[in-house]
Formats: structure tokens, sequence, C-alpha cells
């Protein structure tokens, strides 16, 4: 491992320093492969609902770097015979090109084309890139290592767990970094407490039993940064929507529609045909440049659906609870049934489908805990192990919590040109009886 002559810094607003030491990370930061996550938004569409939420995968990458060298040095600092030493660097690089192969807005833009951002950033890192050429000078197997933690099928589970559990950087950093930028204060939590108790133990990482109120602490602010953040409705409206607009665009790529301006990556996306130098010439500023232009194709729904994204005009929703999940099904039969498109005008949401979880706790059949992340454990003083829900009455609470309401999302213009077809109830439902 070559040490630089000199430590780089970077000025960090959450972690207050980044700490480079390492030339193959600073070589890695510099690559054009990371620096296009300059110009991936972390939160997606969120900054329309939060307009400080302008933060970077870029930003975002470095922090979960950071983390994780502050841990190993933790580690190593202690003589923890449980931490393998050897595996620094690998480990060290699979934090900080987690996020390489984010797209465009993210989780939105991957659900419409059903892609894996983890696939995309393995491909990179065992494609024809500078990154692979890096990784590749410190032994031939370098890459593929690095992307089987990625992949989580690296030989060493406790290397997999600083990156990829219930409790890793990754999901640390981001916990922080989007309360940050968003001023939801109450998604912070004590990440010094919490990096103190954490402990390599028979091959995983786990909790120091004394440390239980920190991680409960930490998983509070992730059931506050859910609700208060990530499954805000305004936002969820600029998803919808997103999400609609590429959905359509596809349609017409489809059907042979003759596009005024479309760019050949994006084309290539909607046809399936991208390749590693095609995906990553994909960037945020690509595709609202695309929408801008796309405001005035002669297509009127697209058109109408991108000049709603960038003027922030979003459909308006009202909301059901839980146990009437049929009347939001009935509200919306009616609204079809008057005239507007199911497919572009309206959409029933409920944001507990989407592949968020505060904590999952193991069940029947699943050692490894909810969807593939290991469970929080705690390090009893006699050495034993306890997953932390049946110690904690906080955690137990929000374990596999379904809260969340229907919302029927709609556009306000469209609905109010067929108001006089629909029944009084659900004119009364949309505010349209007045």
């Amino acid at each position: 491992m070559t040490r630089l002559e000199e430590e780089k810094v970077f000025k960090d607003p959450v972690h207050k320093y980044i700490y480079v030491q390492d030339q193959l990370i600073w070589d890695l930061i510099n690559t054009p492969e990371f620096q296009r996550l300059r110009r991936i938004r972390q939160l997606g569409t969120t900054y329309l609902t939060f307009h400080g939420a302008e933060h970077s995968r870029f930003s975002h990458s470095l922090g979960v770097y950071e983390i994780t060298r502050r841990i190993i040095s933790q580690f190593e600092r202690s003589e923890y015979r449980d931490w393998p030493r050897e595996e620094k660097l690998v480990c060290l690089c699979a934090a900080l090109l987690h996020d390489l192969g984010h797209g465009p807005f993210s989780h939105s833009i991957e659900e419409v084309m059903e892609f894996d951002h983890e696939e995309w950033s393995c491909h990179i890192i065992e494609g024809n890139t500078e990154v692979n050429r890096l990784l590749s000078a410190v032994e031939p197997d370098f890459p593929t290592k690095v992307a089987s933690i990625i992949r989580k099928t690296y030989e060493q589970p406790i290397v997999v767990n600083l990156v990829s559990s219930q409790m890793d950087a990754d999901r640390m950093d981001y916990l922080l970094r989007d309360a940050y930028f968003t001023g939801a204060n109450y998604g912070t939590f004590d990440l010094d407490r919490v990096l103190r108790v954490l402990r390599p133990h028979q091959g995983r990482i786990v909790v120091k039993e004394s440390g239980m109120h920190a991680v409960e602490d930490y998983l509070m602010s992730r059931y506050q940064m859910y609700w208060q953040v990530y499954f805000h409705p305004v936002t969820r409206s600029s998803e919808i929507i997103l999400r609609k607009i590429l959905l359509r665009a596809q349609e017409l790529c489809h059907s042979g529609y003759s596009f005024r301006w479309i760019p050949e990556p994006i084309m290539r996306l909607f046809r399936q045909e991208l390749d590693v130098p095609t995906y990553l010439k994909l960037d945020e500023a690509l595709v609202q440049t695309a929408f801008a232009a796309w405001t005035e194709e002669e297509d009127k729904l697209l058109a109408g659906l991108c000049s709603r994204f960038l003027h922030r005009k979003l459909y308006k929703y009202i909301t059901f609870d839980r146990e009437h999940e049929s009347e939001a099904q009935l509200c919306l039969e009616e609204l079809v049934a008057a005239g507007m498109n199911p497919n572009y005008e309206l959409e029933i949401d409920f944001p507990y489908d989407l592949p968020y979880h505060v904590y999952r706790s193991p069940v029947e059949g699943q050692s490894e805990g909810g969807r593939g992340k290991p469970p929080i454990l705690l390090l009893e003083p006699h050495g034993g192990l306890t997953e932390i829900s049946r110690r904690s009455d906080v955690v137990q609470s929000i374990t596999g919590m379904h809260r969340g309401q229907y919302r029927l999302y709609y556009d306000e213009e469209a609905a109010k040109l067929i108001s006089h077809r629909l029944k009084p109830g659900v004119l009364t439902r949309l505010g349209l009886d007045a």
C-alpha cells in the first residue's frame, strides 16, 4: 500500500474533515468515473421538497469512505485480533466506490429502466475504465475483490459488514448528510459514540452491549428520516412525474416517434443497449437538458410532463388510511371512468412498498436478517451475542413496522376538466366541490 507523501484533506460539513492517506484512494477520487458522481444528486428529486438537498453522490461516497477509515483505524489502534489487517485497502476502495454505478435521479430511474446500480458499480469497476486500471495495478484480481464486496459475495463477511449491513458506513453517512442538507435535525445521532462501541467479533461487526442506547438513537433517526424526508408526499409526487416522463419517452422511442432532439445515451438507455462508456455519459445535467428540450415536443403528453417537472407543477394528492385502500381504488376508478388517463394522470402510492426499512430482525429461515442485511448483534460481557430487538423495547417497537397511508396522486387540471362527470363524494374528496 503506497502512502501519499502528504496527507490530503477534504473539508466536509458533516465529518469536518475527510482524510486521504493512500495514493490509490487519491487516484481513484480523481478518475472521470468517480468525478461523474458530482453530477448525480444523492436524494434524487428531494430538492423539489427540501431546497437544500442538492448534495451529490460524490460527497456521500467520500463520507462513507471516511467513516470506514475511522472504524478500521479504531480497530487497528485497539489491536483487535478479529479484524484482518490485510483487508484494509480493499475495504476502503469498496466503501469509496460502492455508489459508482448510480444513474441520474438514482432509484427513480432504476425502477423504470429495471437495472441495479450496484451491478453497474461492478461493471464500471471490472470494465475498461480508469478505475479498473488503477485497481488492477494493485494486483490483477483486485477489481474483482472490490466488486465482490459490493455484490456481498466476498469471502470475508466482516468486510462486507462495514460497507453493507443494517449498521454500515453507507447508512451512517447518508442519514447524517441527508439530515444536514434537508435541515431535518431529527435525523442526527451520535456518530462518535456509535463508532466507539463497534467491535470485530468472530468474522462480523457487532456492538458492545453498553452501546445499545447509541444504536437505538441511530435507528430512531432512521425512522424519523424515512417518514419526514424519504417518504415525504411532495417528494413522492415529483418522483411519480419523473417516472411518467421516462415511461412516456421510452414508449415513444419504442413506437418509432421522431424526437426533435434526444441524446444518444438516453436513446440507448430506452433501448436497453447500454455499455459502460455510454452509461458513464448519463448524468442529471444531460437528463434535465433533454427534459427542457422535450417541453417543445409535438407529443403534448411528454411536453406537459416535462414542463411540470422543471417548473415544479406537481400532482396533488389525497390521503387514505391503510384500512381504506379500497376507497382509494374506487376513487381512482371514478376518475378513469370520467375520462382521466390512468397511466399518466393518476397513481395510487403506498410508500412502505419501497425498499426502505428502519430495521429488520431475523425471521425464521433468514439467519442474515431482512433482505440479506445482517441484523445488529450486541456483544455481551461474557462473549455471547444477542440480536438487538430481543433486548431493546425501542428497537422491537419499530421492527417491521408497517406505518403509512395510501395516497391518490392526480393531475388537478385534468380533474377539473372532467369534474362535471364526477359524483359528489369524489368531488368533495378532491376539493373540487367549492
